[in-house]
């Protein structure tokens, strides 16, 4: 059984390469994301979240930071920050429930303005 901090640091090391195969290998087709704009459900809609960011952060000079990390029993989050050429990430914050080492359901807010 994979722990929570195990997914969370799988997770982490996904999203810091911009690899949306190994993402998307910690969520299956029960997995939610709730952002204040969006719900995303499922593997057909759960890329959607991540193809703006990976763009986003893809870019020369991007750089993003961990700023919290708690995991407690199935429930992980973080707060971090971050900065691309075209926005600042000023404050962000994800809480992750994982069961049978997928993530299950994902919250997401932040601060971001464009520059």
């Amino acid at each position: 059984m994979t722990t929570t901090q195990a997914v969370l640091e799988h997770h982490l090391t996904a999203f810091g390469g911009g690899d949306m195969d190994e993402i998307l290998a910690d969520y299956d087709d029960t997995s939610v994301i709730i952002t204040p704009d969006e719900t995303y459900r499922g593997m057909d809609e759960i890329p959607n979240f991540f193809e703006g960011l990976f763009a986003d952060f893809a870019q020369e000079g991007a750089e993003a930071s961990i700023d919290l990390q708690k995991v407690e029993g199935d429930i992980a989050y973080i707060t971090w920050h971050g900065e691309t050429p075209d926005n600042v990430y000023e404050f962000c914050t994800d809480t992750f429930v994982v069961e049978d080492g997928v993530i299950t359901t994902q919250t997401f807010a932040g601060k971001i303005d464009a520059k």
